[in-house]
């Protein structure tokens, strides 16, 4: 029987396991799993949630575990910290060494915590895990302000974290607009006014240029570029991700110019016994910070494993759709019109707080989208990418809201 390693099981690590295991029926491969977290994995999608009523185990996802599966050796809180490729070890921190004959780096990927004065302050809190979400909790002090710094999709999801607990949250994003990876300028605009009536206060443009502390030692304020000083009880940095590839270059392992363990199209790194996916991996160079390409990676990787036909890994559907603080938002394909001699259909409403907008090829066919405040279009729209426009567009840019 061979052994897989498995370093990290987040979202992208489950899914591997799971679709080996199924695929596997011969029963070939034996399955090591080391997680750094004290948790299995979970839906790190839905984390607010834990704020919000769910548990731990609510989040968990289901799947194989070695309650269920011989074949799966799960262990928890057992963080990878070397790789002999020679010797075709994964050494833990405890000093274990633990052979495989396939190993699959699932390490995920960390915080990026803006290298501000005071950013190590007690008080000051990353938003990437439960163990995060545990120590926000705690720290949390109803009807006080608290801070988040990073007005992207996580950013949104820690203000509302904040606002769960009962504080009262402040957004600072460095961009003119929140989300400016998934909306444009007018929608931006439009779910800036949508969050700020339902509690938060956004800052745009706006960067934090040192955090206070207070008498007690721990952060007190966050105080901006331009000198304003926002209160702050709890300040959180969701100021987006970084690849967690540290084990690489002591393994000999290349990264992508941005961070990552570096493969080909198919996930593999240049060591033929080794894989990457998720968040860790920059497949032909380019790192994905979403779930859905992950699972795309682990299918991948779990059918070259079991010798079925795998799809290399070629552009992945980033598209986003979601509520944020009861805000609906979606964005599709190429938003930003960024496709040469692309064109845009755009319906704003300010009464209603929704706005509309559609990108189309000279040939009009749908090339991507943007709905804030309304998304009940999303589902039509999203299927007819890349092909004519549908009358679901244009109902939606005629009608009222």
């Amino acid at each position: 029987m061979k052994t897989l390693a498995v370093a990290g099981h987040g979202m992208a690590g489950h899914r591997l396991v799971s679709e080996l295991r199924a695929l596997d029926t011969a029963g070939s491969w034996r399955v090591v799993v080391l997680a750094e977290e004290p948790h299995a994995a979970y839906d790190r999608v839905g984390l607010s949630s834990y704020l919000d009523g769910r548990s731990a185990a609510d989040l968990a996802l289901p799947g194989p575990s070695p309650d269920t599966d011989p074949l799966v050796d799960l262990r928890l809180d057992t963080r990878v910290t070397a790789v002999d490729r020679g010797a075709r070890t994964v050494t833990t921190a405890t000093g274990e060494a633990i052979g495989y004959d396939a190993l699959v780096l699932a390490t995920g990927s960390k915080p990026f915590v803006p290298p501000v004065p005071g950013h190590g302050l007690p008080g000051c809190f990353a938003y990437r895990s439960l163990t995060d979400l545990d120590a926000i909790r705690e720290a949390a002090v109803p009807g006080r302000p608290g801070v988040v710094i990073g007005g992207g999709l996580l950013g949104l999801e820690a203000a509302n974290a904040l606002r769960l607990l009962g504080m009262e949250p402040h957004v600072v994003e460095l961009a003119p607009r929140l989300m400016p990876v998934q909306v444009d300028a007018a929608g931006g605009a439009v779910l800036g006014r949508r969050v700020e009536d339902h509690g938060l206060r956004v800052h745009c443009g706006a960067a934090t240029a040192s955090i206070e502390a207070g008498p007690d030692g721990r952060a007190s304020a966050v105080v901006l570029a331009d000198g304003t000083a926002l209160e702050a009880a709890v300040v959180v940095f969701s100021a987006g991700v970084r690849p967690r590839d540290e084990l690489a270059g002591p393994a000999g392992l290349p990264t992508g110019e941005r961070g990552g363990f570096l493969t080909d199209p198919l996930c593999r790194t240049p060591d033929d016994r080794i894989w990457a996916i998720g968040e860790c991996a920059a497949v032909s160079g380019r790192t994905y910070g979403l779930a859905a390409p992950g699972y795309r990676m682990a299918e991948s990787v779990a059918r070259q494993l079991t010798d079925c036909p795998a799809e290399p890994f070629a552009d992945p559907d980033l598209s986003t759709s979601l509520k944020l603080l009861g805000v609906e938002v979606a964005s599709f394909g190429d938003a930003h019109a960024a496709t040469p001699g692309s064109m845009t259909l755009t319906r704003l409403d300010d009464a209603s707080g929704t706005y509309a907008k559609l990108v189309l090829s000279p040939a009009h066919t749908l090339l991507g989208g943007i709905l804030v405040g309304d998304a009940r279009a999303y589902p039509d729209l999203h299927p007819f990418l890349g092909r004519p426009l549908p009358p679901a567009a244009h109902r939606l840019l005629t009608a009222p809201a």
